[in-house]
């Protein structure tokens, strides 16, 4: 006698759809929702881990009155202690959940020298995405984070981002990635 036994259906979804159920919705977040060509930073230099985020940082709350300095700058440090954002290849997605912080937000840098980061390949830093969410956002953090982290597995999407002319051309790259890979 044999027995069908129907494969789970999350087996048959798509790419997509596997990360919709895993990330606890079938709502989307785009990077295009969260990130702007004014939030784009070239030209980074710091020496080390603390020094970046103080820098970027920086930037952010002078560009966005809803970035509080202190509150931020706290979240991703503390974050930080708990094992290095640093993921390898040259990227670093620090990231945290701020009190009183309405939306996502999310920012870019790029250091052509390289910044030591501690990342898991102890290979300095070049690309960094900044994720500032609320503090009761865990399912968007979430998947802003995995979407981040997916498009920056494409090494050509790297090196286009160390290569790229300027904050616009950044941006485009970023934007025509996340298009182009249709997961998110």
């Amino acid at each position: 006698m044999v027995v069908f036994i129907p494969a789970k259906p999350w087996l048959k979804k798509s790419r997509k759809d596997f990360f919709n159920i895993l990330l606890g919705g079938e709502d989307v977040m785009r990077l295009a929702d969260v990130l702007s060509e004014d939030r784009i930073m070239t030209g980074l230099e710091a020496g080390e881990k603390k020094e970046l985020l103080e820098k970027m940082v920086s930037r952010a709350a002078s560009l966005d009155n809803a970035v509080e300095k202190d509150a931020v700058l706290k979240a991703l440090i503390e974050r930080e202690r708990l094992g290095t954002t640093g993921i390898g290849h040259g990227v670093a997605i620090p990231h945290g959940r701020v009190k009183g912080l309405k939306e996502i937000i999310v920012f870019f840098g790029r250091s052509e020298k390289g910044v030591d980061f501690d990342s898991m390949d102890r290979m300095p830093v070049h690309l960094f995405f900044v994720i500032m969410a609320p503090e009761h956002s865990a399912a968007a953090h979430l998947k802003v984070l995995a979407s981040i982290s997916h498009l920056l597995k494409n090494q050509d999407l790297r090196l286009k981002l160390m290569t790229a002319n300027g904050r616009s051309e950044i941006y485009r790259a970023i934007i025509e990635a996340e298009r182009r890979n249709g997961v998110f």
